[in-house]
């Protein structure tokens, strides 16, 4: 239920936020701890866990009709016992946020906004035809943000940033509806076009901080990995096709977040954060990720 392929690219969020606050540069490394990077990720593994958990919780009487064989549904758990996981996951990603820093501020503030926008997609969100992607996106671009409030003062300075995830998030979102039933081109070539404005914003802020050519390279696996299934989706937009993509779409992930890494000089975080990759679809084998 808990997604573990997806709570990887979830923790790739937080180090990608880590390495655009410059928490690893040479101006940080007297004050380089490794508490606060282990509890932002612990707080990531709970929100997200959390999050998916409900998502599976509100779903459990359209998913006896569409998708049995899911873990309620199929009489594996019961939905009240789903509701305390997810609940128990939502209060220790918050609790670990909160212990970053001294005050509940702004770590936990963030970690409380993630799991709200969650809870609002799960139970609302995902019904609505506009709303419902930005929304998706927006627990991402918090999740994105938690990680750069490792060092506050870098909030105000990045927050920008979060809207990419947004976009992203919200075009994979886009085409998970067709899913079940198929899809339409014209979505699947919205998605095409977001995708690309995502890679161009990495390719400016790489360009800006002159690290175009490191982020470059993860950019081009990203592209590949993400372009190719989708090409499949449109041209054929059946749901097996267009799950493949979605899926591809969310554990690319982790190599958008090493773009990110690299485009803010922290290279060495950046091939650590690629290694994550084969850890995610490994579990993808096992494990459900649309």
């Amino acid at each position: 239920m808990m997604r573990p392929a997806n709570i990887v690219t979830a923790v790739s969020d937080i180090l990608a936020g880590i390495a655009i606050a410059g928490y690893f540069s040479g101006d940080n490394t007297g004050e380089i701890q490794a508490l606060p990077v282990t509890l932002l990720v612990l707080s990531t593994i709970g929100l997200y866990g959390g999050g998916v958990v409900f998502n599976d919780v509100f779903d459990a009487e359209l998913d006896r009709i569409e998708r049995p064989e899911r873990p309620i549904p199929s009489g594996l758990i019961a939905k009240s016992g789903a509701a305390l996981l997810g609940g128990v996951l939502l209060f220790i990603g918050i609790i670990a946020a909160c212990f970053v820093h001294r005050s509940f501020l702004p770590s936990g503030l963030l970690a409380v906004a993630t799991a709200v926008a969650a809870l609002v997609y799960d139970k609302w969100g995902k019904h609505q035809s506009l709303l419902g992607p930005l929304n998706m996106g927006a627990c991402r671009g918090l999740n994105l943000l938690l990680g750069i409030s490792i060092l506050p003062a870098a909030l105000y300075q990045y927050w920008a940033i979060s809207l990419v995830p947004v976009l992203y998030i919200a075009a994979i979102t886009m085409i998970s509806r067709g899913e079940v039933h198929g899809g339409k081109k014209n979505t699947l070539y919205a998605a095409a076009l977001l995708y690309m404005l995502v890679i161009v914003a990495i390719l400016l802020v790489s360009f800006t901080n002159k690290t175009i050519v490191f982020s470059s390279i993860f950019l081009l696996f990203f592209g590949v990995m993400i372009y190719l299934p989708l090409r499949k989706a449109i041209q054929d937009p059946k749901g097996a096709l267009i799950g493949k993509a979605v899926k591809a779409g969310v554990l690319a992930l982790i190599l958008m977040n090493a773009a990110w890494a690299a485009a803010f000089g922290t290279l060495s975080l950046a091939l650590f954060i690629v290694l994550l990759l084969p850890l995610s679809l490994w579990m993808a084998k096992a494990f459900a990720v649309t």
